[in-house]
């Protein structure tokens, strides 16, 4: 599996013709626009999300209701859903969010948020329990982010306990699924910890005031989360939107691959 996901990026990345610095750039003379909108747009100069062929959103129980159907229709692709949260919580929309994204044809991943104060087998435990593998159409997602405002644990490890601890995650879920994990990650995270590292992983960065090209060093992406303000058709209150780095014809692919 390792193996045929490293080779499937180099793949995609001698389809699209781009190179390690600009695999995030969309080369096309076409591209559909979203009919989606953002209540707080920022300037991302020539290299706007827009420009992307394939949009995506993330979800957890702070959405609420969400009306599948109406979300499809407005171009969303895929959907990220949180699923689980350190080693004893699950959102509770979990269950209703991945079936009726199922029934609506999204193509659909779970994602837990990772908990410094439990260990990565505990919590590796805590989501294959509770996320079922029909509940994976695409590669499950690891959240790694510091976490300053909880109020159980602020702990912040030595970078290379961080990395073995995500390692272990990982690899735990690649076992169970059969799919290589995405790593979701921020900016200062990922200065911290992850600068030059996990090369052979896919990953899902959060930038929502510059292109991720600007602030994360040595890192090629596959999916850019680029604002947390979002008016998508579907969703009530403001929605986290996501762009695919490559072209259409590269997700083909890579679902393809995914499965």
């Amino acid at each position: 599996m390792r193996l045929r996901f490293s080779a499937l990026l180099s793949a995609l990345l001698l389809v699209s013709g781009c190179t390690s610095t600009s695999y995030d750039l969309l080369e096309t003379a076409s591209v559909s626009r979203p009919k989606f909108s953002d209540t707080d747009p920022q300037d991302f100069g020539v290299n706007n999300p827009h420009r992307h062929e394939v949009h995506g959103i993330d979800v957890s129980k702070w959405n609420g209701d969400v009306d599948w159907q109406t979300v499809r229709k407005s171009g969303v692709s895929f959907v990220f859903i949180k699923a689980t949260e350190g080693s004893d919580r699950i959102d509770p929309k979990f269950g209703d969010h991945w079936r009726s994204a199922a029934s609506a044809n999204i193509l659909h991943a779970p994602y837990h948020f990772y908990y410094f104060c439990s260990t990565a087998d505990a919590q590796a435990d805590w989501f294959i329990s509770n996320v079922p593998k029909e509940a994976v159409t695409l590669p499950p997602v690891l959240d790694v982010e510091w976490n300053p405002s909880s109020p159980t644990c602020k702990t912040r490890p030595a970078p290379g306990i961080v990395r073995a601890e995500m390692q272990r995650f990982l690899d735990r879920l690649e076992a169970h699924y059969g799919k290589r994990p995405i790593i979701y990650t921020s900016v200062d995270f990922h200065r911290d910890n992850l600068v030059g590292q996990f090369k052979d992983y896919h990953f899902w960065v959060r930038s929502v005031a510059a292109h991720p090209a600007k602030i994360y060093e040595d890192r090629k992406w596959a999916f850019w989360q680029y604002t947390a303000t979002g008016v998508v058709p579907g969703v009530n209150g403001p929605t986290d939107i996501n762009v695919f780095a490559g072209s259409e014809k590269n997700w083909r692919k890579w679902i393809a691959s995914a499965k």
